[in-house]
């Protein structure tokens, strides 16, 4: 289903689109959520666990803009982490301000028992486009979130 908007052509083209990335996007987002939701961690809880776990240690203001959440967020997602032994702060040895976030050993084991049934869930939500219509998703998923953050529509991969 498309918009009810009576509007320009380039208007009903864009909120067509809008609709359907949006439906598209919560669809593949409630299938997969059960695999990322396990042990009790929110979405953005098993994010972090998920970038710590393959990026290593890092920042709360490096994790803030990785994940796009605000700095706020993050910090209360890092508190809910450390209360439940899966990730410590370490005072960074480079900048005495910040702190890094580190995983735990309980937190490492809890994200890479859970972490596969998330890869593969995505795979199977993903297996209904061909190796070619994922790739070009991607391609135009990136092409139109570059395009909004440097405020035009000319970018390219």
């Amino acid at each position: 289903m498309g918009t009810h908007f009576k509007g320009n052509k380039e208007e009903l083209l864009a909120l067509t689109s809008w609709i359907k990335l949006s439906r598209a996007s919560d669809s593949v987002f409630k299938r997969i959520k059960p695999s990322m939701v396990q042990n009790n961690l929110t979405t953005t809880q098993f994010a972090v666990l998920e970038l710590l776990l393959h990026l290593g240690p890092m920042s709360q203001k490096t994790i803030s803009e990785k994940l796009l959440r605000s700095s706020g967020n993050i910090v209360k997602v890092i508190d809910n982490l450390e209360r439940d032994r899966l990730v410590i702060r370490k005072p960074d040895l480079n900048d005495r301000r910040a702190y890094q976030v580190v995983l735990t050993e309980r937190g490492e084991e809890i994200i890479k028992t859970i972490f596969p049934n998330h890869v593969k869930s995505i795979v199977e939500s993903f297996s209904t486009l061909n190796e070619e219509e994922q790739v070009e998703l991607s391609r135009l998923c990136k092409k139109l979130g570059l395009g909004i953050e440097n405020g035009d529509n000319e970018s390219t991969d």
